[in-house]
């Protein structure tokens, strides 16, 4: 069981409390008893929703680190430029779209893929029995958050200030920041530059992609004349197509 596993169970049971909601409420009570009862029950499913959630979260300490998420990730990029390719690309080459823009968002992911395996594969900061001792001295303790002489009863070593122990990689991380599921490691000290890296690279891929993909429905729109078509509203009466009615 992962946290995929967890949080599918979650979604489900909301939905299935929902849909008991919707079956269950009465018909032919009044409007104000039938509003009463479906508040009660809405404040009942937040109620187990928020159990649900507790749930989840005290189970994912024995939850496995798992290599799912990044399959989706890679799944779910595969499939953006499979479609890319087979219905953008192919038809802005016909329309001779400039080559550089078309292969942009390619040398972007290039880009995102190359941060990605370095973030999931780069030592995040793991404090070690070795490195506990110059670890402590980079940053100071503020007596609050983060107290000096504490030891990590898993790791057995000194945890420095900034440092937590990660209950999914099973090991303490030097200026910890989260456990990131979709490169399925730890972000901290030594890989939070690649990780932003990563995520500013993923954003540009997708900002190209977008901007290929509207560049080329506009170039469409325009070489089809739409723009000077109309159409019968509700009323029966001609209205001039827009761009707002186009994309509905």
């Amino acid at each position: 069981m992962d946290f995929l596993t967890l949080f599918l169970i979650y979604l489900c049971s909301v939905l299935a409390l929902t849909a008991l909601l919707c079956l269950c409420s009465g018909r032919k009570e009044s409007f104000l008893t039938r509003s009463v009862n479906r508040a009660s029950q809405v404040i009942k499913i937040i109620w187990v929703s928020q159990l649900l959630s507790r749930a989840c979260l005290g189970l994912s300490p024995l939850l496995p680190r798992s290599g799912l998420f990044v399959v989706l990730h890679v799944a779910l990029q595969a499939a953006v430029f499979g479609e890319y390719t087979w219905e953008v690309f192919v038809y802005c080459w016909e329309l001779q779209f400039h080559l550089l823009l078309l292969l942009l968002p390619y040398l972007l992911l290039a880009g995102n893929l190359g941060c990605f395996l370095l973030c999931s594969r780069a030592n995040p900061g793991t404090v070690t029995k070795s490195n506990a001792a110059s670890l402590v001295k980079v940053y100071a303790y503020d007596g609050l958050l983060f107290q000096r002489g504490l030891v990590c009863p898993t790791c057995t070593v000194e945890k420095p200030a900034r440092s937590k122990h990660c209950s999914v990689c099973r090991t303490c991380v030097h200026r910890f920041d989260h456990h990131c599921v979709w490169v399925n490691n730890c972000i901290g000290a030594r890989n939070a530059g690649v990780f932003l890296l990563y995520l500013l690279s993923l954003t540009a891929t997708a900002g190209a992609v977008a901007a290929v993909t509207a560049a080329f429905l506009m170039h469409v729109l325009l070489l089809s004349n739409a723009l000077h078509g109309t159409y019968l509203d509700a009323q029966g009466r001609e209205q001039p197509l827009e761009i707002p009615v186009l994309v509905q």
